[in-house]
């Protein structure tokens, strides 16, 4: 759909933002004073109650018998024809109580992919215009398309069924989901990271949030096209990449801090040993010398867990020419910043802050968590050893991501305070008729203190800025 009204056009409750867009069923866009509700087509619907499902759920698993089957008769590949056709008996017993636009072929796929899938989820992870799927219970599904968020007419059969996607999610991990363990995070095969919980902490009902694996990095010049940043701000952090500076990619949640750490990353020459750290492994990286680590949760027991410090820990015994955290959130600041200073040049990190100062800000707190007993200073000072630029990442209303300051670090002052130069800005100008960001990037003027660097390491000429 493309938004050429004069008038502006509405979509679910909120301007376009975008040229072009897609609808889906169930929204009610709006164009000047008239009202346009899109529907799905009578001839595509499923058009089963949630009790009609419920019972034709029911009646398959009588007719399964699982509880008689042996265990590699219980793979979903080999169950699937018998499902298909024991769900193809079934629905033809219900066809009286069925509307006449129901699709009965769709209706035995959705619930096929119930028993045995991940129900109505299949359907949005097999779709790559959707970048995430939130489950806010199981009636109402959100996902995100091009940086907004739109409500799906997408559903579970009932609380079960929702359960049962879960645990075929985590089960295969080792992982496992009840009312003592109430909530969870896993990983699908393809890297998209999920995170469940489910009554007494979720109120509603199970609850799924789906941040989708892309199934391709995005390069450089592709932010460059999407206008996340400018071309001179692309040859600057690849520049301070090769040069081994430190960096840290700050944001708010959904800005694109690991999407864009992960770009970074590939900027390091291949020759390097790196060693990445994550919580969930979204980092992916093409040079041949790379070890990824993940960081590990307790068990039952409170035991044989490791956190990302204690990764930070082992990798520093590794001999690691770079680092590559993909979220300082706690006590292991203080040990990047360690290592940042102590030969391992070049290393990466993320956290979450809107400016470059609430970025140190946020540092000198994670710091403090470590349990050194550290003055704010001997923290600043590490930091102002450490640390050469800060990258700021922000999501705008329109759904955009920008890079939106990339600021240097300088030393600290008398005063206590460290140093920020600003090399280059964001300047939005406005706001666009459909609701679109309007702006540019901008150097400041300001020289970094490292460029003599870049000219030493052949990675500009003498009498050239940036």
């Amino acid at each position: 759909m493309v938004d050429r009204s004069s008038n502006g056009t509405v979509l679910a409750g909120e301007r376009l933002y975008d040229t072009e867009t897609l609808l889906a069923p169930g929204e009610d866009l709006r164009v000047g004073p008239y009202l346009l509700r899109i529907s799905p087509l009578a001839a595509s619907e499923a058009s089963a109650t949630p009790e009609i499902r419920r019972r034709i759920h029911r009646s398959l698993l009588d007719h399964l018998d699982l509880a008689s089957l042996e265990a590699a008769d219980m793979d979903a590949e080999v169950l699937r024809p018998r499902v298909v056709q024991a769900l193809q008996q079934i629905v033809s017993r219900f066809d009286a109580e069925l509307s006449p636009s129901t699709d009965l072929a769709k209706l035995v796929s959705e619930m096929t992919d119930e028993v045995l899938g991940l129900g109505p989820l299949q359907e949005l992870l097999d779709d790559d215009s959707v970048s995430e799927i939130m489950v806010v219970d199981p009636n109402t599904i959100y996902v995100e398309r091009q940086g907004k968020i739109r409500l799906t007419s997408l559903r579970f059969t009932d609380d079960e069924s929702c359960r049962g996607a879960i645990e075929r999610i985590v089960t295969p991990l080792g992982r496992r989901i009840d009312e003592s363990t109430p909530l969870v995070d896993a990983r699908l095969d393809d890297g998209s990271r999920v995170n469940a919980i489910i009554p007494p902490l979720a109120i509603r009902g199970p609850c799924i949030t789906i941040r989708k694996f892309a199934q391709r990095p995005l390069q450089m010049n592709e932010l460059v096209q999407l206008g996340s940043l400018s071309a001179a701000m692309a040859r600057f952090l690849q520049r301070c990449v090769r040069a081994k500076k430190n960096l840290i990619v700050s944001g708010g949640t959904g800005s694109g801090k690991t999407t864009l750490l992960n770009v970074l990353s590939t900027e390091i020459p291949a020759g390097e040993r790196i060693v990445t750290i994550e919580d969930a492994a979204e980092l992916r990286l093409d040079q041949p010398h790379v070890v990824s680590l993940e960081s590990k949760p307790t068990n039952l027991e409170g035991c044989g867990g490791y956190s990302i410090r204690d990764l930070v820990k082992n990798a520093l015994r590794m001999r690691p020419d770079r680092i590559i955290v993909g979220e300082c959130r706690a006590g292991e600041a203080i040990d990047m910043l360690q290592a940042m200073n102590t030969g391992h040049q070049g290393s990466m990190t993320t956290t979450h802050a809107n400016s470059a100062m609430e970025a140190l800000k946020r540092i000198e707190t994670l710091c403090m968590m470590a349990g050194l007993d550290l003055s704010p200073r001997a923290i600043r000072e590490q930091v102002a050893g450490s640390l050469h630029v800060i990258v700021q990442q922000t999501r705008f209303s329109d759904g955009s991501r920008r890079l939106t300051s990339v600021t240097e670090v300088g030393q600290l002052g008398e005063g206590g305070e460290l140093a920020l130069d600003d090399i280059f800005v964001f300047h939005r100008t406005g706001t666009g008729a459909s609701g679109e960001v309007l702006g540019e990037h901008r150097t400041t003027g300001y020289v970094p203190s490292f460029l003599d660097e870049f000219i030493t390491q052949g990675l500009i000429d003498g009498g050239e800025f940036l």
